[in-house]
């Protein structure tokens, strides 16, 4: 099981470099060519909903990606370290201020993921939150040095 961390400023013009690595390690891994404009955007989301979610809650601490390349699977995991309340509103900061706002920005975040990847697991809590989407692979034919 090969992988690679990326771990980020969380500001918003980093993101577009971790999609740009997630969607060269996703194409090394084996995902069809088809896929990748979605992983691309997927990773997108995904980071940009943790950008989002540190900056509102005052966060330094960067934004995590994993890429991890398993038999058959590529997976993308996608960390912040905000404070999820059970059902989903923050408390702290600008989402203070309007928390119906910013939850129905994040349900729309996770839709958008959820529509472009067919197996995604969302986990928060406390100390933070994981976005894992996976993509199968095919292994490259015999013979060919990918």
């Amino acid at each position: 099981m090969a992988t690679v961390e990326l771990r980020f400023s969380a500001l918003p013009e980093h993101v577009r470099t971790a999609r740009l690595v997630a969607a060269a390690v996703a194409r090394r891994a084996g995902v069809d060519e088809a896929v990748l404009d979605e992983v691309r955007l997927a990773v997108g989301e995904a980071c940009s909903r943790a950008v989002g979610l540190h900056q509102v809650s005052g966060i330094t601490a960067p934004v995590k990606v994993s890429l991890i390349e398993e038999e058959k699977l590529f997976s993308i995991e996608v960390g912040d370290e905000a404070r999820h309340a059970p059902t989903g509103v923050r408390t702290s900061g600008a989402a203070a201020d309007d928390p119906d706002a910013e939850a129905e920005e994040d349900e729309m975040g996770l839709a958008v993921i959820s529509g472009l990847v067919d197996d995604v697991e969302v986990t928060a809590g406390e100390h933070g939150g994981l976005i894992r989407m996976t993509w199968p692979t095919t292994p490259p034919p015999t013979g060919v040095l990918p």
